[in-house]
């Protein structure tokens, strides 16, 4: 995006003001993790990490901006002189996208010197929250609707064009099949879907003329049904399909009871031979309404899941961070009521049973060796990227093989009474108690 090296609160500027006074340039360790799950969820998945490398790589202040910031702050020849010449030289460990993650254990590491490391503190929370709360929400839907083919319908829903791009991108790492935002899949290269809007079978007077028109323009299509009376629609299609050959793929319910009309819509194609005609439904769904469509055992073959997923309604934020946990080697604890954290760097350490099944995730400082697949990779050296951007199929099949490898309780929907365990090791405890004993002391 655009100005987006001020893409950044004030009080970043303000505390790199002063960092610079106070000539504070000593390495310091940042690190983003999730307080707690929102209600509901049992676990989440990791994502957003190649567009925070590529904000990274990429930082750096114009000439515009720099003025802007020369009046705003205000900073001093000095401070703009630093900016001007500013790029970003640290290190970043993560969590690679697709993984699953859990409360307390950091997705991301970034250690540079401290006025660097604070600065990217807005835009980091900014991308790998949205990415990772979207991609949660979707992986619920894709485990609701077992095989059924399932499309992000969400952009014109979502807060703005980053998001809605950013969300189709998420929603193909959890499982979905593609999206309907053009935008989304040239840049991603995710598949593209798309059927007709009510205007166009609005905009002609006959309804049966619409249909023959939209599908001989697009040959093997899918025909919206509901713009007026669903059951004469869908007589209209098996007219359109066995007296004048058209080919049509599916149809599509976007309003109502789905399920009782795709039974019924089921019960006319059937009946007149088209049991390759599949239904498409649409409008207002989320993780809930795809179980209870399974429980009714609609016939719907696909599902188009927009607004409640691009904004992930039911739980529309993280509890989120990007904290201090070390500055010039040594370990940084926050001591607040409520939002206290553990310090240095760390790692985690996750085992699994023999048949493969997660069963314990171990947070501990780094260099303090545990059982188990140490989760967090250097990514990052320098300022400069270790490897080229995962491909997202490979994100996307690592997801998949992460929620198969969940204890059946955590790929349940409802609040699970026995969460997923994350220990804090003993050495980590250790170092947080003997912090607390020495101080700094407070104001």
């Amino acid at each position: 995006m655009s100005d987006e090296a001020l893409f950044t609160d004030l009080y970043e500027l303000t505390m790199l003001r002063a960092y610079l006074a106070g000539r504070m340039h000593a390495p310091a360790a940042f690190e983003f993790f999730v307080r707690r799950l929102p209600p509901r969820r049992a676990f989440l998945i990791a994502a957003g990490l190649a567009q925070a490398l590529d904000y990274l790589e990429a930082l750096r202040f114009d000439e515009r901006e720099l003025e802007y910031l020369a009046r705003t702050v205000p900073l001093e020849p000095a401070h703009v002189e630093y900016l001007r010449t500013l790029r970003f030289t640290g290190d970043v460990d993560a969590v690679p996208e697709g993984t699953l993650v859990f409360p307390d254990e950091p997705l991301l590491r970034v250690v540079a010197p401290i006025p660097e490391a604070q600065l990217v503190e807005t835009r980091l929370i900014n991308i790998l929250h949205f990415q990772t709360l979207l991609a949660s929400k979707a992986a619920r839907t894709v485990l609701a609707a077992p095989g059924k083919q399932l499309v992000d319908f969400g952009s014109r829903r979502a807060h703005g064009l980053e998001a809605g791009v950013l969300c189709a991108r998420a929603a193909f790492i959890a499982g979905f099949a593609g999206t309907s935002n053009l935008l989304a899949g040239r840049r991603f290269g995710i598949p593209v879907y798309g059927t007709m809007a009510h205007s166009f079978v609005q905009a002609h007077d006959d309804e049966l003329e619409a249909f023959r028109l939209f599908t001989r323009a697009n040959p093997n299509t899918v025909l919206l049904l509901d713009t007026y009376d669903m059951e004469r629609a869908v007589h209209g299609v098996v007219r359109l399909v066995r007296e004048e050959g058209l080919a049509i793929r599916g149809v599509r319910i976007d309003s109502g009871d789905l399920g009782a009309h795709a039974h019924a819509v089921r019960r006319i194609l059937d009946a007149a031979g088209l049991e390759q005609c599949s239904i498409f439904a649409s409008g207002g769904l989320d993780e809930d309404e795809l179980v209870r469509l399974a429980a009714s055992d609609a016939p719907i073959d696909g599902f188009g899941v927009g607004t409640r997923l691009d904004t992930s309604a039911d739980a529309p934020y993280l509890d989120c961070a990007y904290k201090l946990q070390e500055y010039g080697g040594r370990p940084r604890r926050k001591r607040s009521e409520g939002k206290a954290t553990w310090p240095g760097q760390k790692q985690v350490f996750r085992k699994r049973a023999a048949d493969g099944l997660l069963v314990e995730d171990v947070v501990t400082l780094v260099g303090d060796s545990q059982p188990g697949e140490p989760l967090l990779v250097p990514v990052m050296r320098g300022g400069r990227r270790l490897g080229a951007a995962e491909p997202l199929a490979m994100i996307r099949a690592r997801a998949e093989a992460q929620i198969q490898s969940l204890p059946e309780r955590l790929r349940m929907l409802e609040t699970v009474p026995e969460p997923y365990p994350v220990r804090i090791s003993e050495r980590l405890h250790s170092l947080a108690a003997a912090l607390d004993r020495a101080g700094p002391r407070g104001t």
